[in-house]
């Protein structure tokens, strides 16, 4: 492994660096949640956690992560001492909302996560259910950076039934709106 600057790592970095060792010890794992967010908005919403999902036991993580220098911590997180960001790894399966289990992913490099499309939707699943208007943020920060698939984020919010606050994302990613 190359000389990595830990204090000053980059989240999409980090992610495609823990996915590597993590597939070099032949396990498993999805990027979901806030650290796509990221990735997808170009730092525009700065998380400081990685979440995946996996299927390995955390015994194992732990000895992967391990060799790059991240101790287990409380419950299911991973830090390093020099790295400002960590990593966590709640239970699975990947789901977006009611939908269960997610199948299609997408790649950068050595690192599988949530495609655009599916990383709105995992943020609007918390707007839906729990009334997060910062989820709300991040999903129009991705569908206004990436190409996501509008006509199948619509489907799924009807099948979450949530066409109201479906129509509130809409109209705010119309509008341009931003939420404070």
């Amino acid at each position: 492994m190359d000389k990595v600057d830990w204090k000053n790592i980059g989240i999409k970095e980090l992610a495609i660096l823990v996915s590597g060792q993590l597939k070099k010890s032949g396990i498993d794992a999805v990027l979901v949640g806030g650290a796509c967010v990221s990735i997808y908005s170009n730092n525009k919403y700065e998380s400081m956690d990685l979440d995946y999902i996996s299927p390995a036991s955390l015994k194992d993580i732990r000895k992967a992560l391990g060799e790059i220098g991240f101790q287990k911590g409380a419950g299911r997180h991973f830090t390093r001492e020099d790295c400002p960001l960590y990593v966590e790894f709640p239970p699975g399966p990947v789901a977006l909302g009611r939908e269960f289990p997610v199948e299609r992913f997408n790649t950068i490099k050595t690192l599988k996560l949530l495609t655009p499309t599916d990383c709105v939707k995992d943020r609007l699943a918390a707007f839906f259910h729990w009334n997060d208007y910062q989820s709300l943020e991040q999903a129009l920060m991705v569908a206004k950076k990436q190409p996501v698939n509008l006509n199948e984020i619509k489907r799924w919010s009807i099948k979450e039934r949530m066409e109201g606050k479906y129509a509130e994302f809409s109209s705010a990613l119309k509008k341009n709106k931003m939420f404070k």
